[in-house]
């Protein structure tokens, strides 16, 4: 529904948008940093808001409609607890494709009907949410959302898979290995040999990623062999699933891909200095210490154009819809590298996605209102 009044002139209530966040993943507090960026920025004379906060344990909670509480602080990230109206009570999304009104539980007490949802704003991060785990469950419910379907976002979460795709397509990638769950618990010996030979083949230092993380959570550069077995108990803390990947020397450079009525479109680029006590951007150099991204990046007017080419490229070689930050290197022999994309990028005040979206001429209130338009007449299933 998208309009206030209907053919016979009778007022019609507002589209209601619920804003889910938080989420079981370690980017838990970070995507609440966003929700209350994106629930600032929602047009109120346009829509009602419904916080649904998911606490670190899965509970589906009602919380405060009170964005201003949710930011970094301190240093501290806030988390879902925090902001929920009960400890005990849950919110509970409906799983029929013909009803919508959600519902409000606590124990000892009745049901509370809160009214039906037209379309939701997952801003979660990471495994939970990002995933495409989410995006099934609104799927089978029928509840149009804001972003990429689960097939696109479970790409775009595994950055094994993500890259996978990425060279079918032909898109450049840099170096990496990726060791498994079975093969790290069953042959470790083998999978350390094969670190071996690629640290010979490519050299030191190497990153170790969890595979299916994000905001640059359990990185570790290792410069060497005694400094692998830290890098590798980080990367598995956050993922049994890791990857090897070796470093490219460059400039990082990032790009914003947004779906317009006649597709997606790229926005201007931004370069990614670095962050002075800083190895690489890791999570603190991007959420508490980060430095200004240059916006737009200083390109040629050739380079600006490849860079956006290849954006758009990844967002359809991975089937996005909606929205991606596209991450790249700039290597030192002109090249472009596609690092990773986003296909739910941080909204932060300070995150990259709509500051350059902002410098393309789509301020931060009307690439919210974007994104949950296309929901509303984007629908569900197949498509």
């Amino acid at each position: 529904m998208s309009s206030e009044t209907s053919p016979q002139g009778h007022r019609l209530r507002k589209p209601r948008v619920a804003v889910v966040f938080g989420g079981r993943s370690s980017e838990h507090g970070i995507s609440v940093v966003t929700a209350g960026a994106v629930m600032r920025a929602i047009d109120r004379t346009k829509y009602d808001v419904l916080p649904i906060g998911i606490t670190q344990d899965g509970r589906w909670a009602l919380t405060a409609d009170e964005p201003d509480r949710m930011a970094i602080t301190d240093r501290q990230v806030p988390n879902v607890d925090q902001l929920a109206e009960s400890s005990e009570g849950s919110v509970v999304l409906p799983v029929d494709p013909n009803d919508r009104e959600v519902v409000y539980t606590e124990p000892g007490a009745v049901p509370k009907a809160l009214g039906d949802v037209d379309v939701v704003f997952p801003v979660l991060h990471g495994p939970y949410g990002e995933d495409g785990t989410l995006q099934g469950l609104l799927e089978l419910s029928g509840t149009p959302y804001v972003g990429s379907g689960v097939l696109a976002s479970a790409v775009g979460q595994d950055k094994d898979y993500m890259k996978r795709v990425f060279q079918s397509f032909g898109l450049p990638v840099g170096p990496y290995l990726v060791v498994r769950p079975r093969e790290w618990e069953q042959d470790e010996t083998g999978a350390r040999e094969r670190i071996a030979h690629f640290a010979a083949e490519h050299g030191w230092p190497l990153f170790i990623k969890p595979a299916r993380a994000g905001s640059s959570m359990g990185i570790t550069k290792a410069g060497s062999f005694e400094e692998l077995d830290e890098a590798i108990e980080e990367a598995r803390r956050h993922d049994p699933k890791f990857l090897v990947e070796s470093l490219l020397r460059g400039r990082e450079i990032e790009c914003g891909v947004l779906e317009f009525e006649d597709g997606p479109r790229a926005s201007v680029p931004a370069e990614i200095p670095p962050v002075q006590a800083h190895d690489f951007y890791d999570f603190e150099a991007k959420y508490i210490d980060s430095a200004a991204g240059i916006i737009p990046a200083p390109l040629t007017p050739e380079q600006t154009a490849e860079i956006q080419r290849l954006a758009v490229a990844a967002f359809e070689a991975a089937s996005c819809e909606g929205l991606v930050r596209a991450d790249f290197f700039l290597t030192e022999d002109g090249t472009f590298v596609i690092n990773e994309i986003n296909t739910m990028p941080g909204f932060t005040p300070i995150s990259m996605y709509p500051r350059m979206w902002e410098a393309s001429g789509v301020p931060y209130p009307e690439l919210v209102d974007r994104l949950v338009q296309a929901a509303l007449r984007r629908s569900t299933g197949l498509r």
